[in-house]
């Protein structure tokens, strides 16, 4: 049927999700999801939606959302944008802020979608290399000509941070560039850049309720910014769905935030289990990425990553690997529970013998 196709479907080649397998007893530490449930107040206010309210629309401001968002980041409501998931949030970003003459910057080694997002929206790019310590070097991105920047912080699959004083010196030196900073994993010890939106107009820091909140299923992401950057993306949303946000994800998504305490004991475990589980495979001569994340990016000396990848399926543990030229030797490994962290290691330990 693939006649009916439009000339732009034939030529893109769409983001691959991380696989979301069938298997008995699986232990699944390849999509960076959260070990732990939302807080026991998610569902409460979920169910607490009545079941008549459903059959009208919701709000489109997502009003509730995002006055609990700004009391709680100390922006104003007009600074925020609220979507169905953090890519959402960036498809508005790249369609409203990131498609100019001059190309858009990003990593060769980070969050796939942005290459798909590029392509699907006619945007010129251009990959900028990590240094040899795989991390992004603001130098290679503050003198270059573009039509905006975008990365994450952690990056991810390296889950290596930028502190908060080099992205000042990038907003510094592209003043007339839109510079997206992505803080999928910024909870987990990365330095946010939300100080910086109200000196710098240029700057729109996005986030999600994915990792940190545990709420991947639900669909929930957001960005702060400068109100004209907000505007800019409100029309594009207005332009394509005027609802993205279903009565439901904003229920569960304000009551995550009057959590805050269930928030920081189980984003504090996540952090523990991942300086565990470094050291562990440190131990086991694994070289470790330096990690702010909810994940870890790790290789082996000797073996193959393809190969502990799928010695680890055939145990039912489920990891990423990536065929990417500069990092096929590496595994990402989520961060589970405590017992899957130690399963995960004692497999590990049997494949490298």
């Amino acid at each position: 049927m693939s006649q009916f196709w439009s000339p732009l479907v034939r030529t893109l080649t769409p983001y691959v999700p991380g696989e979301q397998p069938k298997i008995a007893g699986l232990i699944k530490l390849n999509t960076n999801e959260n070990p732990y449930p939302p807080s026991p107040a998610v569902m409460a206010a979920m169910h607490a939606v009545s079941a008549d309210a459903l059959r009208l629309y919701p709000d489109p401001d997502s009003s509730a959302l995002k006055q609990t968002l700004a009391g709680y980041h100390g922006v104003q409501p007009n600074e925020i944008f609220v979507g169905n998931g953090s890519d959402e949030v960036l498809a508005f970003a790249f369609m409203a802020l990131l498609k100019h003459s001059a190309p858009l910057l990003f990593p060769d080694i980070t969050y796939s979608f942005y290459p798909v997002y590029a392509n699907l929206f006619g945007i010129d790019y251009e990959e900028v290399p990590l240094n040899d310590a795989m991390e992004i070097d603001i130098a290679d991105y503050a003198k270059r000509e573009c039509g905006g920047i975008i990365f994450p912080n952690p990056n991810a699959p390296t889950g290596i941070p930028l502190p908060l004083q080099k992205i000042e010196e990038l907003l510094i030196a592209q003043p007339n560039a839109v510079i997206v900073v992505d803080e999928a994993y910024v909870d987990f010890g990365g330095e946010t850049a939300l100080p910086l939106i109200r000196k710098y107009p240029n700057l729109l820091v996005v986030r999600t309720f994915s990792k940190s909140r545990s709420l991947a299923g639900l669909r929930v992401g957001f960005a702060m910014g400068n109100a004209a950057l907000i505007e800019g993306m409100e029309r594009v949303k207005n332009s394509f769905n005027s609802y993205p946000m279903d009565r439901l994800a904003v229920a569960g998504a304000v009551a995550s935030y009057g959590d805050d305490a269930y928030f920081r004991e189980k984003v504090q475990a996540i952090v523990d289990s991942r300086e565990q589980m470094t050291q562990e495979l440190q131990q086991l001569g694994f070289t470790v990425l330096p990690s702010r994340t909810n994940f870890i990016f790790a290789r082996h000396p000797t073996i193959p990553a393809e190969q502990l990848a799928a010695g680890l399926r055939e145990r039912a543990i489920i990891v990423r690997h990536f065929k990417h030229p500069r990092i096929d030797q590496y595994l990402r490994i989520s961060i589970g529970n405590p017992e899957e962290c130690k399963l995960l290691v004692q497999t590990l330990a049997l494949l490298t013998r």
